[in-house]
């Protein structure tokens, strides 16, 4: 797996690895700037509730051009595989893309996921040829289940979404990225600028949000924030840090010290 360089999945380049979602907002032009200010070039749309396939009607896709980025549906909203299934099919037949954000809901007060009903929807969607990135739990085992299945990404919760409250566990992040050889996406749970960075300095490939910036005082402010986090994240990652230490060191040397 490319840790280092262009983000690549599935044959696929993405110039950002800050993804971003497309709910809360207070219209669609308040979105479209938020998402220029993320410098984000994925966009991931709930097909349940926000309007991309009928073009009757105002559609986001007329302020988010799929010419400029690369719209993500996703599966929001579904309790069951049948139904997140279903969704995924609806996207694709408007012609919206073949990736989609597979999420199978268990329990409408978590919002956390159903992996069972996951896996099964993820078996069927690879082999209709759909290019899906799973939602899930922080569970290694999970992950790879979903890697053995053929999705070229694995997307597992930081916190439950729209908690805010970073990254939770990052042990069982590790343990993922150890587990797996494909890119992890942390989706759901950052809260500020600083999770971001944090998650990018783990070696996570790209984080996804949205209530983190929908929710902020000033989300265009917060996109921005969250544009230099995830590049400073990456940049922190690629350096490597250096070694923490129980006692100080000086940071000057001593040779040729006056007498």
């Amino acid at each position: 797996m490319n840790r280092s360089g262009t983000l690549t999945i599935a044959g696929i380049d993405f110039k950002s690895r800050l993804w971003v979602g497309t709910g809360k907002y207070k219209n669609f032009e308040e979105t479209k700037k938020v998402i220029e200010a993320s410098g984000a070039d994925v966009v991931t749309v709930a097909v349940r509730r926000v309007n991309i396939t009928d073009k009757g009607k105002e559609n986001l896709l007329d302020y988010i051009s799929p010419k400029e980025y690369k719209i993500l549906p996703n599966t929001a909203g579904c309790y069951t595989a049948d139904d997140a299934v279903r969704t995924a099919r609806l996207a694709r037949a408007a012609g919206v893309s073949d990736m989609v954000k597979l999420e199978v809901i268990g329990d409408p007060r978590t919002l956390f996921p159903d992996t069972a009903g996951l896996l099964e929807a993820a078996k069927i969607l690879v082999k209709e040829g759909f290019i899906v990135f799973p939602y899930t739990n922080d569970d290694p085992i999970v992950a790879k289940k979903l890697e053995d299945i053929g999705c070229p990404a694995v997307m597992p919760l930081a916190a439950p979404i729209g908690s805010g409250l970073g990254i939770r566990n990052p042990f069982n992040i590790r343990i993922i990225m150890e587990t797996v050889k494909i890119p992890i996406i942390v989706d759901a749970g950052v809260g500020t600028a600083s999770d971001a960075a944090i998650a990018m300095e783990m070696g996570c490939d790209a984080v996804l949000m949205n209530t983190a910036i929908a929710s902020a005082k000033e989300p265009v402010l917060m996109a921005e924030a969250m544009n230099y986090a995830v590049k400073a994240g990456r940049l922190a990652f690629l350096s490597g840090r250096m070694p923490k230490r129980l006692y100080a060191q000086a940071s000057s040397p001593i040779e040729g010290m006056i007498e």
